[in-house]
């Protein structure tokens, strides 16, 4: 009886593990292959080298849509070397599909990919949770941090503090990031039922 009690709680424990799959700060990132709206193919280690910043995103949502309005993920990005820094998006609204991507990038006018994860395998493999959810990655490929783009879930602050911006200067830097993690706030993602 002692066994069959052991065993059946390691099964519960082991499945419980997909929450332990999350990208988790200080661990190595989620590998990932993905192509974009227009069917490049990317992947996490092509990048290797480079800061990566993940922006998990949904048109669709009134949070995205607050933030593409305020610009706040280019004037992010163009405070970032070109050369050390490297920003994708990525969809994984499960009736996303290239074209809308498209569609939304040529309206907004951003120069990053989407990448297209309608299946919602890396945005679980990531556990992002909602959009915006944002993540960067180090050079080598370590989550470095993992939250919200900044501390104004309500769009009130006339000078919010910017956690992505904050993360990779530190990391460009060779610095401790100094919140690793924050809570994202936004739309969930709408993951494929």
């Amino acid at each position: 009886m002692k066994q069959v009690f052991t065993a059946l709680a390691l099964g519960t424990l082991f499945t419980g593990a997909p929450a332990l799959a999350d990208a988790e700060v200080g661990k190595p990132a989620p590998t990932f292959t993905l192509k974009d709206e227009s069917g490049k193919e990317h992947t996490l280690a092509q990048y290797k080298g480079k800061v990566v910043v993940l922006e998990w995103t949904n048109p669709e949502c009134p949070f995205v849509q607050r933030h593409y309005k305020n610009d706040t993920m280019a004037t992010t990005l163009k405070g970032f070397d070109a050369k050390k820094v490297v920003w994708l998006a990525v969809d994984s609204t499960a009736h996303n599909t290239p074209e809308k991507s498209a569609a939304w990038k040529k309206d907004e006018g951003f120069p990053y990919p989407v990448l297209q994860d309608a299946s919602g395998t890396v945005g679980k493999s990531y556990g992002a949770k909602t959009t915006p959810h944002m993540y960067v990655i180090d050079e080598k490929g370590v989550v470095r941090y993992a939250g919200a783009i900044d501390d104004d879930p309500r769009g009130k602050n006339a000078k919010p503090a910017n956690h992505v911006k904050t993360a990779v200067d530190a990391v460009v830097g060779g610095q401790q990031v100094p919140a690793s993690t924050t809570t994202p706030y936004g739309c969930s993602v709408k993951y494929k039922s």
